[in-house]
Order: C-alpha cells, then sequence, then structure tokens
C-alpha cells in the first residue's frame, strides 16, 4: 500500500495542513508520497523532503500549476494516481475543491473530513455538524480521501530522512479555467486556521465598532488571531474570513477564548477541539459553557477589558 498526499503550499515552504495530513496517510500506509504540484516550487519541494515519515517527494512544476486551479491540479494528480492506493488532501479550501473532481473521475467515493483512522479502508468523521461521529468502510480499490486536519497532530516539519525528489512531468494548462485575480487580505495576525492563540467574538458585542473596543486590545495582549461566530459575521461586525465554524474555518489552537458567543451547534463543530477553551457569556444556560474548560457568566464589556488591564 502507498498514500500520495497533495500538499499544501505557497510555492516556497508547506503549510501545516500538510503535516496533518501526512500523519493521516501513515496510518493508512506504510509507504507516504508527497506532490507539490506548483510554478517555481523548489523550494517547497525540498521543504517536504524534510517531513517526518515522508519516503518520496514528486514535483510537477509548470505555470499552468502556479495558482492551484482545481482543474489543472485534478489532472496533475489522475497523471500520477497509478499505483498508490490512497490519495489524501487536506480539507482546506484548496483541498475540497481538487478532491471530488479526482474521485468523480476515478469513479471512487470519497471519503470526506476523516478525523480518524481505524485501519486502511475504515474511518471516523463528523455527520450532524459533529454532533455524531460515523464510522465508514472504503471498498474501492483507491480512496480518495479529505483529512479534517484538527483530528491529527501534525507530523515534524523536520527530522525526516531528507526523501528523494523526483521531478516529475507536469501537465499543461488544460484551458478549462483561467486565473483572472485575486485581492488578497492583508493582516498582520496569525492565519486563523494555523493560530495557537484565537479570541472569538459573537453577536452580543453589537457592532463593528465594539469588537475593535472590545475584542482586538485581548487579541493583541495574547498575541491571537481573531475569529467571529457566523451570527457577528451575518451582521457585519467582523470579515467573512473571521468565521469559525461548520460553514467557515475549523480551527484547533492551544486556546480558544469566545466571548459573548451562544454556542450554537455549527459555531461548536468548528472549534470544539480546541485543547482549552475560555467562555465569556452573561447566560447562564449558553450552550458554550457545555465545552468550555472554564466559563466566566458575566457581561463581557465588564469582563474583557478587566482581564486585559490584569493581562
Amino acid at each position: 500500500m502507498r498514500a500520495l498526499v497533495i500538499a499544501d503550499h505557497d510555492h516556497q515552504s508547506i503549510k501545516g495542513s500538510t503535516l496533518n495530513t501526512v500523519t493521516a496517510a501513515l496510518a493508512c500506509a506504510p509507504e507516504v508520497h508527497v506532490l507539490v504540484a506548483g510554478h517555481n516550487a523548489a523550494a517547497a519541494a525540498a521543504a517536504a523532503a524534510h517531513i517526518a515519515g515522508v519516503a518520496k517527494v514528486l514535483h510537477a512544476d509548470e505555470a499552468g500549476l502556479a495558482h492551484g486551479l482545481a482543474e489543472n491540479v485534478a489532472a496533475q494528480v489522475l497523471a500520477l494516481a497509478a499505483g498508490y492506493t490512497h490519495i489524501l488532501f487536506p480539507a482546506t479550501t484548496g483541498g475540497k475543491n481538487v478532491a471530488p473532481r479526482v474521485a468523480a473521475r476515478l469513479d471512487v467515493g470519497q471519503v470526506s473530513d476523516i478525523t480518524r483512522v481505524d485501519s486502511p479502508d475504515t474511518f471516523e468523521r463528523p455527520i450532524y455538524a459533529g454532533n455524531a461521529m460515523a464510522t465508514v468502510q472504503a471498498t474501492d480499490a483507491v480512496k480518495v480521501i479529505t483529512v479534517r486536519t484538527t483530528g491529527f497532530d501534525p507530523a515534524a516539519s523536520q527530522g525526516g530522512g531528507s526523501a528523494t525528489v523526483e521531478v516529475v512531468s507536469a501537465l499543461a494548462d488544460g484551458g478549462k479555467s483561467r486565473y483572472v485575480g485575486s485581492e488578497i487580505a492583508k493582516n498582520d495576525r496569525p492565519e486563523l486556521t494555523a493560530a495557537k492563540i484565537i479570541v472569538s467574538g459573537g453577536r452580543a458585542l453589537g457592532s463593528s465598532e465594539k469588537f475593535a473596543e472590545v475584542i482586538t486590545p485581548l487579541a493583541d495582549k495574547l498575541g491571537a488571531a481573531m475569529g467571529a461566530s457566523r451570527a457577528a459575521v451575518d451582521a457585519g461586525y467582523a470579515p467573512n474570513d473571521w468565521q469559525v465554524g461548520q460553514t467557515g474555518k475549523i480551527v484547533a489552537p492551544q486556546l480558544y477564548v469566545a466571548c459573548g458567543i451562544s454556542g450554537a451547534i455549527q459555531h461548536l463543530a468548528g472549534m470544539k477541539d480546541s485543547k482549552v477553551i475560555v467562555a465569556i457569556n452573561k447566560d447562564p444556560e449558553a450552550p458554550i459553557f457545555s465545552v468550555a474548560d472554564y466559563g466566566l457568566e458575566a457581561d463581557l464589556f465588564v469582563a474583557v477589558p478587566e482581564l486585559v488591564s490584569q493581562l
């Protein structure tokens, strides 16, 4: 059995989600290869070669792979799929875009969002917004899998045996889609899904100004990323890329501080795997307290400034 991990990278370095996916792959098969598909991405391929547990890195370099267009990346994966029993993607935006295309072309069922590997063909995954866990068995010869990265510890980025890097034939741009442009939000804070500390606010804050006035100082003190509930985002209090939850970003930081978040099922599904959860809410019946390690029943507009002053 051999597993192929499709790397999430920025052409210069390997993103953390790839490390978690390698851990899942090692639980599926004894031999793990990593595909780095990009343009001028030799540095990322070299970094992948040092990941613990990786036996080989496949490096496909082509201008059509520069922007991670799903059609082009899927075609590249399919060209290399022969001989692999497992093809794994991190359950990121990019991975979720490519994996279904690969599964469809291989005519196999996709196993999505796994959080545990019980055996090479049996996996655990959340259903019903994380309120239940399903154990599923994949009987296809090739398993196409997306990995919920919060369910697996990251493989060591250094300490591997410096795996060989094999340059493979890269497919030319298929012409099915084209890159037009992007608007990249600049943020001095840690990226939400990779942050070790996250401070999140809910609709109880009442306005974007209150978000800045109350939540920002706490995040500054902790060196934290900032998050928000869907209700807060929908109300316009916080930008879309701060949304934590089933329809937002799935996070599992070392510390998650929830301020004025009641804890709807969809929000809990996105953050309940955090190592330590602190909840501040004046409603003693708020569902967030059911998953919190530390709960403070208090008015956030009083408690959070006090916490900032103590810090």
